[in-house]
C-alpha cells in the first residue's frame, strides 16, 4: 500500500484518451440498466456507517474509510489555499477512481442536480457530457479536451458515477482505462461499493465537503524499491492527480 499528496491544479492531465490488509470482500452489483434503489444500496454499497458493524481492514481518512486492497495506491488531494484534503484519488492497475464525500439532505438526493452542474462544467470547458445508465444508475460519460505527451490536441474522457446515502452523497470519477472499459472498471467498482461514508453529526450546507484528512497511523517513510512493501504508508510524494470538476 502506498500513499502519495498532490497539489489541487486546474491543469489538464498531461496525458490524452488514447499491500497490507485484505480489505472487505467484494458485493454483488446490480444489473445495468435499472437504477439501484436505496434497499440497493444498503445491500451492496457504498455503505453509511450506521450499515457496518465494523471498520477493520479500511483505511481511516475522515469521512471515508477505504478498503485496503492488494497493489493499491491512495493519493490525498490537498487544495492550495486552504492546505485542507478535498479528494482522494485510488490508483489500481494502472486506472484511477477519485472520490469525494458531500453532505446531503436529510430527505432528498442530490445526484440529479449534480450531474446538470456537472455538463455545465464540463460545456464551459469546451467538452461534452454524454449522460447512460450504468450499474450504481445514471451516470456521465465526459469527454473533455486535453494534449497528447507529443503536444498535440486530444481529449480525457472520464466516467462520473453517484450515490446518495443518508444525508451525503459520494461521487466517483473513473480515468484511464477503467472510464471506457468496463473489465477494467470492475475492481474499482468493488472498492467504490466497499466504502464507508462517517456523516458525522454536526450540520452541514448540502454540497459541503466532508471533510478528509491523513490516516492516523501514517508517517512519511523513503520510498521502498518496486516490489517491496513498505512497512509505512509512503506520504512523501507530492503528485497530479485527475482534474476535479467542481459542483459547489
Amino acid at each position: 500500500m502506498v500513499f502519495g499528496r498532490l497539489k489541487k491544479t486546474k491543469q489538464d492531465d498531461d496525458a490524452a484518451m488514447p499491500g497490507e490488509q485484505d480489505g472487505p470482500s467484494a458485493v454483488p452489483a446490480p444489473e445495468a440498466g435499472s437504477a439501484p434503489d436505496a434497499g440497493d444500496r444498503r445491500r451492496t454499497g457504498p455503505f453509511d456507517e450506521s450499515e457496518r458493524d465494523s471498520v477493520d481492514g479500511y483505511i481511516d481518512l475522515g469521512a471515508l474509510r477505504i478498503g485496503a486492497t492488494e497493489g493499491l495506491q491512495l493519493r490525498l488531494e490537498v487544495e492550495e489555499r486552504s492546505k485542507r484534503v478535498i479528494a482522494v484519488t485510488l490508483d489500481l492497475n494502472g486506472s484511477n477512481l477519485q472520490l469525494q464525500a458531500f453532505a446531503a439532505p436529510r430527505s432528498e438526493g442530490v445526484w440529479d442536480d449534480i450531474r446538470t452542474q456537472i455538463g455545465l462544467s464540463v460545456g464551459s470547458q469546451g467538452g461534452t457530457v454524454e449522460e447512460r445508465t450504468g450499474v450504481f444508475g445514471t451516470e456521465l460519460m465526459a469527454k473533455l479536451p486535453a494534449q497528447t505527451p507529443e503536444g498535440q490536441s486530444g481529449f480525457r474522457i472520464a466516467r462520473f458515477i453517484g450515490v446518495d446515502g443518508p444525508r451525503w452523497f459520494l461521487r466517483g470519477v473513473f480515468g484511464g482505462v477503467a472510464a471506457t472499459d468496463a473489465e477494467a472498471a470492475k475492481p474499482l467498482e468493488d472498492l467504490f461499493r466497499s466504502v464507508v461514508v462517517i456523516r458525522g453529526e454536526h450540520p452541514l450546507p448540502p454540497r459541503e465537503l466532508l471533510p478528509l484528512r491523513l490516516p492516523k497511523d501514517a508517517s512519511a517513510s523513503p520510498v521502498q524499491p518496486a516490489g517491496d512493501t513498505p512497512a509505512k504508508p509512503d506520504l512523501g510524494r507530492i503528485e497530479r492527480g485527475p482534474e476535479i470538476t467542481e459542483i459547489g
